[in-house]
């Protein structure tokens, strides 16, 4: 499913009506008929009701202005207050404006008020309290700078209230790119938004402020969107489904690929082996852990599936460059390597991720402690001769980048893309609705998962997932998708099933299969 930023939407409301030829008003008329039949839906006794409608001076106000007819041919008590002055208000707005009044004087129903300052808002205050349910008309997509004004108060006096707040298009005061409120932000229990999903409606915080939200199909052709495609996808099971290919009942362990991982280090030996344990969950044909020497002992024991190969190291517990020869030789015919879980940050170590970044001809995963080991020399990753993708959290996310981790969450689409377009690698950003980020632009935005997933390992499990879908022959791009998506649902699963406090790593691990199945019913 796409979701749209507010300009590629302005883009394609005006192809629809230059190139097209359906005028604004239709448009208009079909968001504010839809919006009307959502609202009816979620409140089936709305006629005993008194529907408030705060209107802004554009098209989201005109929206409002929409659905107030409709309301009041229901003959629901209805007060329109517009919050500017009526001669601002300009185009389909104010054509819906005057049919508007034209139908409140025939019927003698509804009741307009301009409030144009803050004072005779105040003045009104009390009256628009006393009205059971508020319509959010006031600021629509194209809101990029704070609040100002009266509108603050306005705001703020509809979240103090108890009542339902039904928001048009976008809660007002939402930053429809991003999710961040803009200084102040309607706090909406429901949302009616138009043709697509905006990206702020799905991103935290925004989607806290969004509520329950329905896509109105307000009449937009096909064509129109398939010409010019929207670059972010929300991940649907459908998609997901359609990478997978069935297995052949005389299948063997070689048809589904060897994945090499190197991780682990002293203290850190529980990464690698989540790594591993994970891959072959998710159906790896087979998995060798490259890991110190001196640690093969204790790790053999956690990882029965998977094949161990003994490392030279410099330091004891840890890897160095001295051990690049024996990994180069042994990656032969390998299909894919994730490097980095538990692997340490001692300078030799470094010497040696940098080595198989510039020399490994096969796609890598970097994730971790890897990722901390280039983060101040990232163009490294302009010499690699495979495909790579990486995996970070918004700490590593931020050393990667030479910025704050609040800078990387303010906004995170645009933080995983600018490095991804940059280094010319697929960025999987990890946290609350997980971002996939490709070289080309393009965004996947993932909506599975929970906050009992806030805990130590849940990443190391996300690399093998990953990892072993690349070493059964998916791209790295339907790798990324399906590995964070399989990886969500384990969570989700999880948290239905034993609930969102205290489930572990491993516990994921048990999960995938069950996770999968899922996917391919």
């Amino acid at each position: 499913m796409y979701l749209v930023t507010a300009k590629e939407m302005q883009k394609i409301d005006n192809k629809t009506i230059k190139s097209f030829g359906m005028a604004g008003e239709i448009l208009m008329e079909n968001a504010g008929r839809g919006a009307f039949d959502m609202l009816v839906d979620l409140f089936p006794e709305i006629a005993l009701k008194k529907v408030c409608i705060l209107a802004g001076r554009g098209n989201n106000g005109g929206d409002g202005f929409v659905i107030a007819r409709y309301l009041i041919e229901k003959k629901v008590k209805t007060g329109i207050f517009i919050l500017c002055e009526r001669g601002k208000i300009k185009g389909d707005a104010k054509t819906n404006l005057t049919l508007l009044e034209k139908l409140c004087e025939k019927t003698k129903l509804g009741y307009i008020k301009e409030i144009p300052d803050k004072d005779t808002f105040l003045k009104y205050k009390n009256k628009i309290l006393h009205y059971n349910i508020f319509v959010d008309a006031i600021l629509g997509t194209g809101l990029n700078s704070d609040v100002r004004g009266f509108f603050r108060d306005v705001i703020e006096t509809c979240n103090s209230s108890s009542n339902p707040i039904f928001s048009i298009d976008i809660p007002s005061g939402l930053n429809a790119n991003t999710g961040k409120p803009l200084g102040v932000c309607i706090k909406a229990n429901s949302t009616a938004t138009f043709a697509f999903a905006k990206i702020g409606h799905i991103l935290y915080p925004g989607n806290e402020f969004t509520g329950k939200l329905k896509i109105i199909n307000i009449g937009i052709p096909g064509f129109i969107v398939k010409n010019t495609p929207p670059l972010v996808h929300l991940l649907d099971k459908k998609m997901i489904k359609l990478l997978f290919v069935p297995r052949n009942s005389q299948s063997h362990k070689g048809d589904f690929g060897h994945l090499f991982v190197i991780a682990g280090s002293i203290g850190k030996t529980g990464a690698a082996a989540l790594t591993c344990n994970a891959a072959m969950a998710c159906g790896a044909g087979l998995v060798t852990l490259g890991i110190p020497k001196s640690l093969n002992s204790t790790l053999e024991p956690q990882v029965i599936e998977t094949m161990t190969l003994p490392l030279p190291e410099e330091k004891k517990g840890y890897l160095s460059d001295i051990a690049f020869n024996k990994i180069q030789k042994f990656i032969i015919k390998k299909n894919v390597l994730a490097l980095g879980p538990g692997l340490g940050t001692e300078k030799s170590t470094k010497k040696l991720v940098q080595k198989l970044i510039e020399n490994i001809e096969i796609p890598i995963i970097i994730d971790a402690d890897a990722l901390n080991l280039i983060a101040g020399k990232p163009e490294i990753l302009k010499k690699r001769k495979a495909p790579v993708i990486l995996t970070p959290h918004p700490g590593e996310m931020a050393r990667l980048s030479n910025k704050s981790i609040k800078q990387i969450q303010e906004n995170r689409t645009e933080s995983a893309r600018e490095f991804a377009a940059k280094f010319n690698v697929i960025v999987v950003l990890k946290g609350a609705q997980t971002i996939i980020a490709l070289p080309d632009n393009k965004i996947f935005i993932c909506t599975w998962g929970n906050s009992g997933m806030a805990s130590g390992g849940m990443g190391d499990v996300l690399t093998g997932i990953i990892a072993s879908l690349i070493a059964q022959n998916f791209s790295c791009l339907n790798a990324a998708i399906a590995g964070v998506y399989i990886h969500g649902m384990c969570g989700d699963i999880l948290a239905k099933t034993i609930g969102s406090f205290g489930f572990l790593a491993s516990d994921m691990i048990n999960t995938i299969p069950r996770a999968i199945n899922n996917i391919l019913k």
